[in-house]
Formats: C-alpha cells, sequence, structure tokens
C-alpha cells in the first residue's frame, strides 16, 4: 500500500507542473495591459508603463515569468501581488477560499446524500415506477443550465415566498448557503443518482450477488457489504472529480446570489486582466483536485484490493 501511494504521489508532480504551465500560458495568451488598464482612457507615458511593467516583471520572457511564479510558490509560498490594488494574492484568495469552500462543502454533502439515495432507489426498483420517476426527475434537472435553475430558485422561493433572503449577506452564514448550494450541486445530484441507479442495477444481475442470496446472507447484508461496496467505485470517480468542478463552478452560482467567493474574485479578476489572481486562484484548485483523485485512489484500493497490487 505504501509503494502505491509513494508511485500516485510522484504521479502528481509531473501532473501539477504541467497544468499550472497551460493555466499560465492560456491568462497571459489574453489580449489587454493590465498596466496600461489602470490609466484607463487617459493614458500615460511609455517611461512610467515601462517602469511598472518591470516593477511586477511583465516585461520578462514568458519562461521567465513562469519561472519566478513556481519558484515563488514552491519556496516561499508567495503568489505575488496584485496589480490594481497591490494587495497580495495570498490575502485575497484566503478572503474568497473559506466562502466557496462552505458553499462546495454543503453543494458536495446534498449530493451525496440525496443523490446516492435516490440511486439505490432507483437500482433496486428497477423498471418500477419509482424508477421511472426518479428518472424523469434526474432527467429535468441535467436539461436545466445552473443560471436558470437558479433564477428560478431566487424568483420563487425568495420574491413569491419569501422563505429565503434573495442575497446572500457579507456574513455568509451556512443558512443563507442552502439555496444556493442546492443549485450548484444539482446537476452532479443527478449525474450522481444515476450513476449509482445503472451500477447497482447491473450488478444486482452479477454472480456474487446471487451466491450471496443462494447463501442465505441477509438482504441488508448482500445490499450493504457486497452490492453496495462494488457499485460505488464509479460513483466515487465522479465525487472524487467533481470537488474540482464544485469549486471552479460556483461562479455562476455565486453571481446569482451575491457571494462573495472564488467565482466572482475569477470573474473581477478577468475583467481587470489581472492574471496573476487568476492563476494563483487556478493553482489553488489544481491542488485540490490533485488531493481529490489521491483520495479517490486510495478508495479505490480500499474497495478493491485488486488495484492495489495492480
Amino acid at each position: 500500500m505504501g509503494r502505491y501511494v509513494a508511485r500516485r504521489l510522484l504521479q502528481m508532480i509531473p501532473v501539477f507542473f504541467g497544468t499550472t504551465l497551460l493555466i499560465f500560458l492560456m491568462v497571459y495568451s489574453l489580449p489587454g495591459d493590465p498596466v496600461a488598464g489602470l490609466f484607463g482612457d487617459k493614458g500615460t507615458d511609455p517611461a512610467t508603463l515601462a517602469a511598472l511593467r518591470h516593477q511586477h516583471g511583465l516585461d520578462l520572457p514568458l519562461w521567465h515569468q513562469y519561472y519566478n511564479y513556481i519558484t515563488g510558490i514552491l519556496f516561499h509560498f508567495d503568489f505575488g501581488s496584485q496589480i490594481r490594488s497591490g494587495r497580495e494574492i495570498t490575502e485575497v484568495v484566503g478572503a474568497a477560499f473559506p466562502v466557496t469552500l462552505r458553499l462546495a462543502f454543503l453543494a458536495f454533502a446534498i449530493e451525496i446524500v440525496l443523490g446516492l439515495a435516490l440511486g439505490i432507489v432507483a437500482g433496486l426498483k428497477a423498471g418500477k415506477w419509482a424508477d421511472n420517476l426518479i428518472l424523469i426527475l434526474t432527467l429535468l434537472i441535467i436539461s436545466m443550465p445552473v443560471f436558470v435553475l437558479g433564477f428560478i430558485v431566487k424568483s420563487v422561493f425568495a420574491f413569491q415566498l419569501g422563505w429565503i433572503e434573495p442575497n446572500v449577506s457579507n456574513d455568509e452564514t451556512w443558512g443563507e448557503l442552502v439555496a444556493p448550494a442546492i443549485v450548484l450541486g444539482s446537476l452532479s445530484l443527478a449525474y450522481v443518482a444515476r450513476l449509482t441507479r445503472t451500477s447497482m442495477a447491473e450488478n444486482l444481475r452479477a454472480d456474487y450477488v446471487r451466491t450471496a442470496v443462494a447463501k442465505g446472507l441477509p438482504k441488508r447484508r448482500v445490499i450493504g457489504v457486497h452490492l453496495m461496496r462494488n457499485s460505488m467505485i464509479p460513483v466515487v470517480t465522479f465525487l472524487g472529480t467533481d470537488i474540482g468542478a464544485l469549486m471552479g463552478g460556483a461562479l455562476v452560482t455565486e453571481g446569482i446570489f451575491n457571494v462573495h467567493g472564488v467565482g466572482g474574485l475569477i470573474y473581477e479578476s478577468v475583467v481587470r486582466r489581472e492574471g496573476q489572481t487568476v492563476v494563483g486562484v487556478v493553482t489553488v484548485l489544481v491542488v485540490i483536485y490533485l488531493i481529490a483523485s489521491l483520495l479517490v485512489d486510495l478508495l479505490y484500493a480500499v474497495m478493491d484490493p485488486r488495484i492495489r497490487y495492480a
């Protein structure tokens, strides 16, 4: 098991450098000049622009800028500073990430609980009315864009029924984040339900399930130990990759409910051409995604011992 973990950690190193380099090149290939944008339409003299570019290292070759960026992160945990405000990027990200983390945690919990519950019911009742009802519900959610669902939830439950506040306050309490979390996790919830249903319905016909039933094992043990353990492997795969998607995909949801998190920070940084802020936020998301992928691989090894020896 230790060699398996060590091998996976070594595989994460080139993935980290490759993804951060790709993100860095994509962000800095966008049109526009962040330094010239500081002065708006009035502009300024070329000497001032050159001095500011030199101050922020923007006059260096792109490979040199990436080298300075990645060495600053690895050796000093320094993501640089914003051009417009002069604030440290670690400070900006540190203020925005806890909000999005709480929002993503709530959305993740909702999709696990409701998604698994709906998928288990549909899988055990395959072909019956409960399965058909859940199929219609999940397909309806999948076909509905997030921004449409967000506006429906906001107009119905905030403006018409008055059950929730239309916008999240600056305190970002857990209760205020429930509605945005439902909207954010709705699409993933539907996918989890469909994956769970398909996997369980397929494994119900497997030989090992028929053998367990023939041995006289209780139905609870057959479902909870034998069926669930093998059926959760594709679901765990999706949940592991969905953690990063929830963090990065909160842009629309945060905009609808006025949540001051990572989504709003990325949007403002792109508009203001704050490339280093965008790269810093996405770098943190890459690290979260890599850690989640490692945990998923470890869960594979726990659920299926053949994987750790492969």
